[in-house]
C-alpha cells in the first residue's frame, strides 16, 4: 500500500474518534469504540505495520535534528510519525474525557481541551490540567 493511501485512511479514522469524544461523550458507542481504546489500537496496528515493514529503509537516525530530518524524508517513516501522533493524541483525548467524567467536570469545559489536544497535543493536555485544577482545587490526583 502506498504511504499516501495509509495517510488518508488514518486521517479518516482519527477525526471520527475525536468527533465522538466531543459531540457524543456519553453515547454507548463512544464508550464502546473510542474510550475502550479501539481507535488508538487500530492506529497502533498501522504503526506496527509501518515499523515492521519499513523501519531502516531510509537514511537518518534519532541522534540529531539533522538525522531526524533525513529519517522523515522517507514517506513511510513520515507516515509512521504522523500515525504515532494520531494514536497518542487520541489516546490522550480519551483519557481527558474519562478523567473529566470521573471528576464531574462539565463537558462544555472539556471541549476546548479536546480540540486543543486534537490540534496541538500537549497544549490541550496542559489546559485540561488547568481546568481540572480550577474545578477540583488539586493539580495532580491519584492516577494523574
Amino acid at each position: 500500500m502506498k504511504p499516501e493511501t495509509i495517510f488518508q485512511i488514518c486521517n479518516s479514522i482519527a477525526p471520527v474518534g475525536w468527533f465522538l469524544l466531543i459531540v457524543a461523550p456519553r453515547w454507548k458507542w463512544t464508550s464502546g469504540i473510542v474510550l475502550s481504546g479501539i481507535f488508538p489500537l487500530l492506529l497502533a496496528l498501522v504503526y506496527l505495520f509501518l515499523i515492521a515493514f519499513h523501519f531502516g529503509e531510509g537514511e537518518g537516525d534519532f541522534s540529531s535534528l539533522e538525522g531526524v530530518t533525513k529519517l522523515f524524508e522517507n514517506p513511510f517513516a513520515l507516515v509512521a510519525g504522523w500515525v504515532h501522533y494520531l494514536a497518542f493524541d487520541l489516546l490522550v483525548g480519551c483519557w481527558i474525557l474519562a478523567n473529566s467524567q470521573k471528576h464531574n467536570i462539565h463537558h462544555l469545559l472539556i471541549i476546548p481541551c479536546l480540540l486543543l489536544t486534537f490540534l496541538f497535543g500537549p497544549i490541550g493536555f496542559l489546559i485540561y490540567f488547568i481546568v481540572r485544577w480550577a474545578k477540583t482545587k488539586q493539580f495532580l490526583h491519584e492516577n494523574f
